[in-house]
């Protein structure tokens, strides 16, 4: 490490005012302290607080957190490519096919949104802006393995922009980025991103039996067809190849199709644990999300009309993407409610309005994305009433 120091000690005048590459000073500076902790200091008067927790630390953190759904994310690939195509395999040739699957989408998203990063720094004039860390990884694991690499390009171009660029940056969107890149792609490219796209083939075929639904589009089509329950529906499917293929535990675990990194309730609790341990995300966003859609799903399995509001209310929990976006999109420190109790709020209504989309609208069955986005907007809302009714119930004491 001292080595790589001294080096980037050696370069560093080039980029300083008067430099000859000083127009990329900006570039270089993220590179240098993503690597080593900034020389800069709050102050010289007053109290401050000094320690090597920046803004990079803590996205850092984020991405650790990520690393158990991303592993099983690459297991995973490997392990639905291995029993779709109905050949016997080892956990080795598993993680090999995984990772040719999932590190090319990894190498994309980072390439094309740190380069606009790069780009705005450099025309803008500022220090390049740390929040991409995580929403470079984010991307990634909120598609499957079969999306093609130009979509993946394409959407990040348009998550990074749009959703942040034209907002000012890191600390000023009002959007997530990466569900604003998944959101253009199941609206501009939906045959690749809905239906029985999520297990990677290759030059083979499915066996007989193989379904490669997610267990949300298992469960809509056998609701639309009413001729057996949702439960028993799940249970059938594929069961050629595994008993109780989409049962609670394997939805549990994650050895079902879908997204790279939203299939395991199991890994995203994982890094639930560590974001919480270290203050990095909100338990009670976490919580409330859980807990909303828990209440959701009892009060349709109190109506009763149709066979999908019939799924039993725990079965929300680990269906779909719901787990992975409460741990790491709803507790988005930016476009999430910033107050105590707006947290609680915030992340309710995102449970109860996840579980809404998916059984009310026939269109997307998923509603985790949707949910989270909506509740994007109102978010400063939120926070606003409850900062307005703490200064009128102060105010009112002083009066007294």
């Amino acid at each position: 490490m001292k080595f790589l120091q001294n080096i980037i000690h050696s370069v560093k005048p080039n980029f300083e005012e008067g430099g000859k590459l000083h127009k990329y000073y900006y570039v270089f500076e993220a590179f240098e302290t993503l690597a080593f902790q900034p020389e800069t200091t709050t102050g010289h008067k007053g109290a401050h607080i000094r320690d090597a927790n920046d803004t990079k630390r803590m996205m850092s953190m984020v991405i650790f957190a990520m690393v158990p759904c991303l592993l099983f994310g690459i297991y995973n690939a490997g392990y639905q490519h291995f029993i779709a195509t109905g050949q016997e395999a080892d956990l080795i040739p598993m993680l090999i096919t995984g990772t040719i699957l999932v590190l090319p989408i990894i190498v994309v998203s980072y390439g094309v949104g740190l380069g606009i990063e790069f780009t705005f720094a450099t025309i803008r004039r500022h220090p390049v802006n740390e929040g991409f860390l995580v929403s470079g990884m984010l991307i990634p694991l909120i598609v499957p393995t079969t999306i093609p690499l130009w979509q993946v390009a394409l959407a990040t171009a348009f998550g990074v922009i749009i959703a942040k660029e034209v907002f000012g940056g890191t600390g000023m969107n009002i959007f997530n980025v990466a569900l604003t890149t998944r959101a253009f792609l199941y609206f501009a490219y939906p045959s690749q991103i809905s239906g029985e796209v999520w297990t990677y083939l290759g030059d083979k075929t499915t066996v007989d039996g193989y379904s490669g639904a997610t267990p949300l589009a298992v469960a809509y089509e056998a609701s639309s067809k009413g001729t057996q329950s949702v439960t028993a529906a799940l249970s059938e499917t594929n069961t050629v190849l595994q008993s109780d293929f989409y049962s609670f535990y394997n939805m549990f675990m994650g050895f079902i199709p879908g997204s790279i990194g939203e299939t395991s309730t199991l890994m995203a609790l994982i890094g639930a644990v560590i974001l919480i341990i270290t203050g990095v995300g909100s338990w009670k966003i976490i919580v409330s999300v859980f807990a909303g859609a828990l209440a959701m799903g009892l009060g349709f399995n109190a109506v009763g009309v149709n066979e999908y509001m019939l799924i039993p209310a725990h079965y929300h929990l680990v269906m779909g993407g719901l787990a992975f976006g409460a741990v790491f999109m709803a507790t988005d420190p930016v476009t999430a409610s910033q107050t105590e109790l707006g947290k609680w709020i915030y992340g309710f209504l995102i449970g109860v309005l996840t579980v809404i989309i998916r059984v009310v609208n026939p269109a997307y069955p998923e509603g985790i994305m949707l949910a989270i986005l909506f509740m994007n907007v109102f978010a400063p809302l939120i926070d606003f009433y409850i900062v307005k009714a703490n200064k009128t119930r102060r105010l009112s004491r002083v009066t007294v």
